[in-house]
């Protein structure tokens, strides 16, 4: 396993009224967290919060390049991201506290905290289609270039892992400082996470390492 410090590039917040960053999503140019009874669209640029969405959004955010999807407790809820309406809502995965959630190659990824699991989840009927199971509480969870990452916040630490979307296996583990736990995660598709920082009411972003791909795997 390779293991080195995460790299923190930029914290953003604390936000005024928020005081909880849950889930987190981007959509190609903006980062969206939850924060309890809103989603929050964010300018990484210049680090200001551009609009929110007055929806339960209790954990994990995704993004599917036309929709939004957030857990709120039991349920996940489709939302229009332009309109702000809730279009459809299916379960969340039962048998504990669902966390973070991410979208690829045409499903849900939903992980549950306490449980140490990551779902396969059908966005249409919210079946479970295969669970890879983690050593560590999971959180945040994202898919990028074909590599499963999520993130854990257990013992107060804070940790972004790669893991074997076969096995669950950790084959990287990015190690946060100390008191920066994380919640929501998620990846621009290049070089940067996005983790939700939790109570600290703050999101940082976070350099993914560089390697070689093609030689790595």
């Amino acid at each position: 396993m390779k293991r080195s410090a995460a790299e923190i590039l930029r914290e953003y917040g604390p936000f005024p009224g928020i005081g909880h960053v849950a889930g987190v999503t981007y959509d190609g140019h903006h980062v969206w967290f939850a924060s309890g009874d809103k989603l929050n669209e964010l300018d990484p640029a210049s680090g200001e919060t551009v609009r929110a969405i007055a929806v339960a959004a209790h954990a994990g955010t995704a993004f599917d390049g036309r929709h939004l999807f957030q857990i709120a407790e039991d349920r996940i809820q489709k939302i229009d991201p332009g309109s702000g309406r809730v279009l459809a809502t299916i379960p969340a995965p039962r048998g504990g506290a669902v966390s973070g959630m991410a979208w690829a190659e045409g499903m849900l990824w939903v992980g549950q905290y306490r449980e140490r699991k990551i779902h396969q989840v059908d966005p249409e009927t919210g079946a479970v289609l295969r669970t890879i199971a983690s050593s560590r509480f999971v959180t945040g969870v994202t898919w990028v270039d074909g590599e499963l990452w999520h993130g854990t916040w257990e013992a107060e630490q804070g940790e972004l892992r790669r893991i074997d979307p076969h096995t669950g296996e950790v084959l990287e583990q990015l190690d946060m400082p100390a008191g920066a736990g994380v919640s929501g995660l998620e990846s621009d598709g290049a070089g940067t996470f996005y983790c939700g920082g939790g109570d600290s009411g703050k999101l940082r972003a976070v350099r993914r390492p560089a390697r070689d791909r093609a030689g790595d795997e």
